[in-house]
């Protein structure tokens, strides 16, 4: 299968997941290929994504595009929609750096505008939404450099390290949408 790329610099390219890649891969890699695939670091990882995808991924209007990050052609995490809810123009924004040398040197920072932009340009949205712990200073930080606009906070809103945390309510409209050079 040839997988659709974005290249954003020399060391960095997005290669695009959407949900027939995602079939692709579990129906033709072995568990190797699948933990190298998508940059897992753990046996259990895959464990949890396998039974992710048994469950099914989409809905007759709903569904999920995200893109791998690969610095230096390797995965080092993900960036991109998870609950795309097609019917609505609005999806939710989800991000991960899995490899701990590739945290703390922007990198997300740069991913996000190519993944903000991929949104609003080709997916036709019209809202983006993100959902932030309220202690993940990194997170909050790169909402305010994308001027996203906070809208609440939501109590014991996502299940973590066994127990429940709260969110805080981000949305970015594509009318208020600044670009960042």
């Amino acid at each position: 299968m040839n997988f659709n790329t974005i290249s954003i610099n020399n060391n960095l390219i997005l290669r695009i997941v959407r949900p027939e890649v995602y079939s692709f891969v579990f129906s033709n890699y072995n568990d190797e290929e699948l933990i190298e695939f998508f940059g897992f670091t753990t046996p259990e990882e895959l464990t949890k994504e396998k039974k992710r995808h048994e469950k099914g991924m989409t809905t007759f209007n709903k569904t999920f595009i995200f893109f791998h990050i690969l610095e230096n052609d390797k995965n080092v995490g993900w960036c991109g929609f998870h609950t795309w809810y097609t019917d609505h123009a609005r999806a939710e924004i989800g991000y991960v750096l899995s490899n701990e040398a590739s945290k703390g040197k922007g990198i997300m920072s740069v991913v996000l505008k190519a993944v903000i932009d991929y949104g609003f340009n080709t997916m036709n949205l019209h809202r983006i939404e993100a959902f932030v712990g309220p202690n993940n200073v990194p997170s909050l930080k790169l909402m305010e450099k994308y001027h996203f606009t906070k809208e609440g906070h939501l109590r014991e809103h996502y299940f973590k390290n066994n127990k429940m945390e709260d969110s805080v309510v981000f949305s970015l409209l594509k009318s208020d949408y600044i670009p960042i050079n």
